[in-house]
């Protein structure tokens, strides 16, 4: 078979051992939030809407996207992303960013096929439809300073996209530097040292920025808690994020690192966003360490986040999974989260999880791929996890103020926002996946009307947003696995008190860095990193509906500054989708 024709497995991928994914196929319905003895219990939801943790950023929820997507373009899909209020696409896809030649539209030695309709000037004119600002990743692996350099020149001096942020390399850590044989990036540099990336990322700003001054460049950091983070290979002094930012900390303006938690059971993963504070904490300490009164404008930029490496991908789980994680990461300060990824395919079977068929498919529309003799649903039907990420639209648009809330059981997750109208929304998550929720409500800052209130809900089955009048206020009842958003009116006659001012999201003190905890836990021995399901294992091969229906908001609107498109690399072959985007091979070790 050509070189580019297996099937490959999603993105960041392959972070567990040699027979993970029977494992995951086998847990998949087990390990959900048990029923317990106070399951009837009621659950207290604290509102406070005069403090405020952050402001909605104006990439709002991103995605993922790659050059060999011919079908990122059409109409159906332009107008399911917009509808789902994505604000950011990243482009040109992953792995296969570090192959990627921009000016050519050609890939790795130049002889694969790629789309012709993916090119980076088509790119810019989806971007533009969907209301959506580019971030784009810059070739390292086989590329330039003085590649990236043009391509600036071109997307803002001479077509005048004004394109803002630019990543240098996809996850430039995978280049086999760490021990596991040639890694899954492609790093063509003779020495794949951290040292010797930060050396030319600060090339690459030099040679950017003398063309646009006002771009953004990002440094591509390792995950705190996950593989290779704290890791030396010989030779080296230091990791890779104190190398890179010890060298490169003064030429740069955002952080990135990707985040898939993983897990072995669906509860896993629903539990994984409260540690995402611990990762932030991390991440700030490592940057006020190295960028001194610089600090508090580095942004944190997720630009890969999404469900691969767990039971549930595309089901309902890892719908109520999204927008819990997006919130969460702009609570604690990230200004970019991309949802890996539009269309992605696979080659797993289906499962079932809770009754429920996941097709193991990291994309939010199908594919129409086909594995172990199953096939997925027509092309572009939306799975659930398209549904959870457009719940969003419902609670906040770009530049509403994330004020504090606070639950009395993990069972049930609450994100509040202050709308630009005056209003107060509240995003309910039941993750139970058998048990309704009964919720008490109280509120500071804020005096809600009186009366039932409109809510904007999906559930488990369903084929979209469901708007209605439900519960007040103060008491509602949550269907099991559910996320139910109100849409809070201010009382009669009363003024809500403003938010306190947004805290700054720096460290304190950055010679005491705070744990090292992450999605895969708290940070440890490579062997201990290896254990988790999520961890990179080092050297060793893995294995081998309807989109209409009432709409929460508007979603994004058009009059966001456009650019590109982000992600991943996927070309159609004879109906099976094949992912070029991450280098996917079965002796990757990812």
């Amino acid at each position: 078979m050509p070189r580019g024709r297996t099937p490959r497995r999603s993105p960041m991928r392959r972070r567990f051992v040699a027979g993970a994914v029977a494992v995951l196929a086998a847990s998949a319905g087990v390990g959900a939030l048990a029923p317990s003895a106070d399951a009837a219990a009621t659950v207290g939801i604290k509102v406070d809407a005069g403090t405020a943790l952050g402001t909605v950023p104006s990439s709002g929820a991103g995605l993922n996207l790659g050059f060999g997507d011919e079908h990122m373009g059409d109409a159906n899909v332009t107008s399911l992303m917009k509808a789902a209020g994505v604000r950011q696409l990243r482009y040109p896809g992953g792995s296969g960013a570090d192959e990627y030649h921009w000016k050519t539209h050609t890939s790795g030695d130049g002889k694969g096929w790629i789309p012709s309709n993916t090119n980076f000037d088509r790119f810019m004119t989806i971007a533009k439809k969907v209301g959506a600002q580019p971030i784009l990743t810059a070739n390292y692996g086989s590329g330039t300073a003085q590649e990236a350099a043009d391509w600036v020149k071109y997307a803002n001096v001479e077509k005048g996209y004004g394109v803002k942020y630019w990543e240098i390399g996809n996850e430039v850590y995978g280049n086999g530097h760490y021990g596991n044989g040639k890694g899954w990036e492609r790093d063509d540099h003779a020495d794949k040292s951290p040292r010797e990336y930060a050396k030319n990322l600060v090339a690459y700003s030099k040679a950017m920025k003398a063309v646009d001054p006002t771009v953004k460049i990002g440094a591509v950091l390792t995950t705190p808690g996950g593989w290779p983070d704290k890791e030396k290979a010989p030779g080296d002094t230091a990791d890779w994020n104190n190398t890179v930012l010890s060298i490169a900390g003064s030429s740069i303006d955002f952080c990135i690192v990707h985040w898939y938690p993983g897990g072995k059971t669906t509860a896993d993963l629903l539990n994984t966003p409260s540690k995402i504070a611990g990762t932030t904490a991390e991440l700030r300490s490592l940057i006020a360490k190295y960028t001194g009164s610089r600090a508090a404008s580095v942004e944190i930029a997720v630009t890969e986040n999404g469900a691969v490496g767990s039971p549930a991908q595309t089901s309902q789980a890892a719908a109520l999974f999204a927008p819990d994680t997006y919130m969460t990461w702009f609570e604690q300060g990230a200004t970019h989260v991309d949802w890996w990824n539009l269309h992605n395919g696979t080659d797993q079977a289906p499962t079932t999880v809770h009754g429920q068929t996941d097709y193991q498919d990291g994309g939010i529309l199908s594919a129409g791929t086909c594995a172990g003799g199953k096939c997925e649903p027509p092309r572009d039907t939306t799975f659930p996890i398209y549904w959870g990420i457009r719940s969003l639209t419902a609670l906040a648009q770009p530049g509403d103020t994330i004020v504090k809330s606070s639950s009395g059981n993990s069972s049930v997750t609450v994100h509040a926002v202050r709308s630009g109208n005056g209003g107060l929304n509240v995003m309910l998550t039941n993750k139970s996946p058998e048990n309704a929720a009964e919720v008490s409500l109280s509120y500071a800052g804020f005096t809600p009307a009186a009366g039932a209130v409109t809510t904007v809900s999906y559930g488990k089955g369903d084929t979209a947003l469901t708007t209605a009048k439900r519960g007040t206020a103060v008491a509602q009842t949550l269907p099991p696995y559910s996320i139910t958003t109100l849409q809070l009116k201010p009382a009669s006659g009363t003024a809500a008190d403003k938010p306190s001012p947004v805290p700054t999201k720096t460290a304190a003190a950055p010679a005491a860095p705070a744990p090292a905890v992450s999605a895969l836990g708290t940070t440890g021995t490579r062997a201990q990193a290896e254990a988790k399901i999520g961890a990179a294992p080092v050297g060793r091969p893995t294995p081998s509906s309807n989109a209409s229906g009432p709409l929460a908001s508007t979603g994004a609107s058009s009059a966001v500054t456009y650019s590109g498109l982000g992600g991943l690399l996927v070309i159609a072959a004879g109906g099976m989708l094949v992912l070029r985007g991450r280098r996917r091979r079965a002796s990757h070790g990812k």
